[in-house]
């Protein structure tokens, strides 16, 4: 089968034949990928941002954002049939530990189990999962349609799903960065909220995507972004502020607008945190890590996206076109999600 591999750090991938997964134990699922997403992640992993943290054996076939059919299963799979339309849940916990036993596989005792980027990938016409990863989709979603969500859309709504016990009505929430994690987010903010959706980018169409996604306004990333929500909140600031950027100079400007006993969800990464402990301890201003979401927040966000009140804007690629879909999302061309169709 064909695969997109990467061999050597901060050196493009390469599309070659690839020996066909097979069944090995009782509780592994084969899927036939129909759209696996593209992520700044998978550009991170290129450039071995993890190695230190997560070493893995190169060649590495990238793809965390999967979806497709089930093309064969182990002897104990029974919550999936052959056929049957899947999305892939990013991380294989074990079941076993005491975070899988609560639904928190990425907290899995045993480490990262992750497709992608500590085991071979969905950027391939077959892909080696389990079964605790499959959630049955309705027969008629179409893969190519969803894939995104199985990491970006899950990032973004377990950000939110944290939101929304601060955001009841007349509350503010901003949401730096609409790319393809933020237009998610802004969707699931208006379907789970009733808080007025402030959206921030630098890009005039990433900020007309906001306004088509629900956001109610949307605010350009020019140095004066805090001064306009603070203008849009009446001076108070924002009750949640979640920032799907990371960098220092986002960070610098979120916390910022955060108003008193506010909260500040970072998703983005790759800048420093660096605040002085009197604005947090005077403000009680709360912040919080994000990474994916469990395998419940995936179940709601396809019910919502089955209730036709989430969906992704993507921009499918064939899998020969990798290398275009990877200077695209790196050079800033990809509004929403790319995802690659075998």
């Amino acid at each position: 089968m064909r695969a997109v591999r990467l061999h050597t750090y901060h050196e493009r991938p390469r599309l070659e034949e690839v020996p066909e997964p097979e069944i090995t134990g009782p509780h592994d699922v084969i899927v036939r990928i129909g759209g696996a997403g593209l992520c700044r992640t998978d550009l991170h992993i290129r450039d071995g941002w993890f190695a230190p943290l997560l070493p893995v054996e190169l060649p590495l076939t990238l793809g965390h954002e999967n979806a497709g059919w089930v093309h064969a299963m182990g002897s104990a799979v029974e919550n999936v049939g052959v056929g049957d339309t899947v999305i892939c849940h990013p991380n294989l916990g074990c079941g076993l530990c005491a975070a899988c036993r609560v639904g928190e596989d990425m907290r899995c005792a045993r480490g990262m189990n992750f497709p992608g980027l500590t085991r071979d990938g969905g950027f391939a016409e077959l892909l080696k999962t389990g079964d605790r990863s499959v959630l049955r989709l309705i027969p008629d979603v179409a893969p190519v349609d969803v894939a995104a969500h199985a990491d970006g859309g899950l990032s973004a709504y377990h950000a939110v799903r944290k939101a929304v016990p601060s955001l009841g009505p007349g509350t503010r929430v901003v949401v730096v960065g609409v790319g393809g994690l933020g237009h998610i987010a802004v969707q699931c903010l208006r379907t789970r909220t009733p808080a007025t959706v402030i959206a921030i980018d630098p890009d005039p169409e990433a900020c007309k995507l906001a306004l088509d996604c629900g956001a109610h306004h949307a605010v350009p990333a020019d140095d004066q972004q805090a001064e306009r929500v603070a203008t849009l909140t009446g001076g108070a600031g924002a009750e949640v502020v979640i920032d799907f950027v990371g960098e220092d100079a986002s960070i610098a400007a979120a916390l910022g607008m955060v108003r008193p006993r506010g909260s500040y969800l970072i998703v983005g990464y790759g800048g420093t945190l660096t605040v002085p402990a009197l604005q947090l301890v005077f403000g009680e201003i709360s912040v919080a890590g994000n990474t994916v979401g469990t395998y419940d927040d995936l179940r709601e966000l396809m019910e919502l996206t089955a209730a036709g009140d989430v969906s992704v804007r993507n921009r499918p690629y064939p899998l020969e076109a990798f290398a275009d879909a990877l200077d695209d999302l790196e050079h800033g061309r990809m509004h929403g999600r790319g995802v690659l169709v075998p």
